[in-house]
């Protein structure tokens, strides 16, 4: 489906040269970092916890493309949901970047519709490349780790 292909290009352009919650943000919001040495990206990621919720998320950083796009999309696809949903969008979206993607997630996670972030599936077919559109989620996962414990 070429016209698919073109519309999920687009909305990684567009992610990329006008990224969603770019900046940061001060303590006592929790700051994590991911670095990627293969391709150079590196992310910050802000993020604020309050009674349950992701109540803020910035990122910043530099990198390829497909890292600072994924990581505008997921800022995106959390900012203001609870954190039991935020780890259910993580692991969906990362189950969705393996081939093995029944076995990776969890049942509930199937159903966890990812929208936007359907853009990037495109990149398991470059390997290489799945460390550049993960490398925000798992950022993410550590600051939420941090922040919860």
């Amino acid at each position: 489906m070429p016209g698919l292909e073109d519309l999920y290009r687009e909305i990684i352009l567009d992610h990329y040269r006008s990224p969603r919650n770019r900046g940061e943000l001060p303590p006592p919001a929790v700051r994590t970092e991911g670095h990627n040495p293969l391709c150079g990206d590196e992310i910050q990621v802000y993020l604020s916890v309050d009674s349950g919720l992701v109540s803020d998320v910035k990122i910043s950083g530099q990198g390829c493309s497909i890292s600072q796009s994924s990581a505008s999309m997921m800022s995106a696809a959390v900012k203001g949901k609870p954190i039991a949903e935020v780890r259910s969008i993580v692991r969906r979206f990362k189950s969705m970047m393996t081939l093995e993607e029944e076995e990776t997630a969890e049942a509930d996670d199937q159903n966890v519709k990812l929208g936007d972030l359907e853009a990037l599936q495109g990149v398991v077919k470059f390997p290489v490349r799945i460390k550049c559109a993960t490398l925000a989620w798992n950022t993410l996962l550590q600051g939420l780790d941090e922040a919860t414990a």
